[in-house]
């Protein structure tokens, strides 16, 4: 289906790709610099049959959002790092019961309140790990304003799909950056809504959770008239049940991490730039990418065998894709607005003797290209592992 050509910010992008996907509940509260997505919210939800509403604080917003998504509805929010700190109790409820969500985070310059309207990329560990406990969870993030709209549609999708929370890692820079976009209304094989019962399957034999597979089980909407479906934070068992015993422990830890490790080749998404014959390899994600793909053709214009990986998907991390790079090149700079925490990750899967080094940047610009091609230079001369 043909889209309409707009010349928007990807703060507005996203919150087109989350309409176009089915979303129609907003609970938040504002904080730059993704306050644009509540604002565009409070006034495209109403006209497609949804609703926002402006919360007291992130830690109600993220409660606000649970409960409508049992209520069958996709549900959204949008903040930045000092939001989903508030919001992480709750975020662990919605990976022990399984509710599906979006959660935004334009990534601003930390930590606390730090410099709420400069770029950085600071909250990747945040995401995967926020949550406390042995947990899983999906992250996917964009690096331009089309991508705000497409990977938007993909994390609601993958909500549904696997029945989990999933985030949305933007950042100052693409959240506020204009760009040509093309809005399209979606085919309604593009849109992913949860699971439901089958109709053979009867009242008495539902059961809310399953834990025997790396897939969840069909989700009504509690209070449905056919179906009982219960939840807890606390361990519980198929029916919802409180099960705190060994066994079920064990299973159920188990489930929601394979559930989403144990499909990453379903969930992972990269994007590749050549890479057949690259000698070097920038591996980025996010505003990042940007300024990598400039030093790429900066180098390549010059004769230089320099291809990238931008990583869409940053939680799972795409292990194959990563390690296809690194077992290939001699040498990976990973240019990124934090101290160095995609670095480490790929540094895990560094079994081939390549060169990993960082570019970055901490002080509320943006990286440069030249800044990425120095750091290059210098690991060239000085062999840095």
């Amino acid at each position: 289906m043909r889209g309409e050509k707009r010349f928007i910010e990807g703060n507005i992008a996203i919150v087109e790709g989350a309409i176009a996907a089915g979303a129609r509940f907003y609970a938040g509260y504002p904080i730059s610099p993704s306050s644009e997505i509540a604002e565009y919210s409070a006034r495209l939800l109403p006209r497609v049959g949804g609703l926002y509403i402006q919360m007291e604080d992130e830690i109600s917003s993220m409660a606000a959002l649970l409960g409508a998504s049992v209520a069958g509805k996709k549900a959204y929010t949008a903040t930045s790092g000092p939001g989903v700190s508030l919001m992480q109790e709750n975020l662990g409820l919605g990976i022990m019961s399984e509710i599906p969500a979006v959660i935004i985070d334009v990534q601003r310059s930390g930590p606390s309140t730090g410099a709420a309207t400069k770029p950085a990329q600071g909250d990747l560990m945040q995401a995967r790990w926020g949550a406390h406990g042995d947990h899983s969870i999906i992250a996917l993030s964009p690096a331009s304003v089309q991508e705000c709209f497409d990977l938007t549609v993909c994390a609601f999708n993958l909500a549904e799909k696997y029945r989990t929370p999933v985030y949305l890692l933007a950042d100052e820079t693409i959240g506020h950056l204009r760009e040509t976009v093309t809005i399209r209304e979606l085919e309604p094989d593009e849109i992913v809504s949860r699971k439901q019962p089958a109709e053979d399957v009867g009242p008495e034999d539902f059961r809310p959770y399953r834990y025997d597979g790396i897939m969840p089980e069909a989700m009504p909407p509690f209070g449905s008239d056919r179906y009982l479906s219960r939840t807890t934070g606390s361990t519980h068992d198929e029916k919802g049940e409180f099960r705190p015993v060994p066994e079920n422990i064990h299973r159920v830890t188990h489930y929601l991490t394979d559930k989403i490790e144990k499909n990453a080749e379903d969930i992972c998404m990269t994007k590749g730039w050549y890479l057949d014959d690259a000698e070097t390899a920038f591996i980025t994600w996010g505003c990042a990418t940007r300024s990598a793909l400039g030093a790429m053709e900066q180098l390549r214009a010059r004769g230089e065998k320099v291809g990238m990986l931008q990583l869409q998907t940053v939680w799972p991390m795409p292990e194959k894709e990563i390690r296809s790079v690194l077992s290939s090149v001699k040498t990976v700079v990973v240019p990124e607005l934090n101290l160095g925490q995609a670095a480490g990750e790929i540094r895990k899967f560094n079994d081939y003797g390549c060169k990993v080094v960082q570019a970055n940047r901490v002080d509320g610009i943006l990286i440069s290209p030249e800044q990425i091609i120095r750091v290059w230079k210098e690991a060239e001369q000085h062999g840095e592992l």
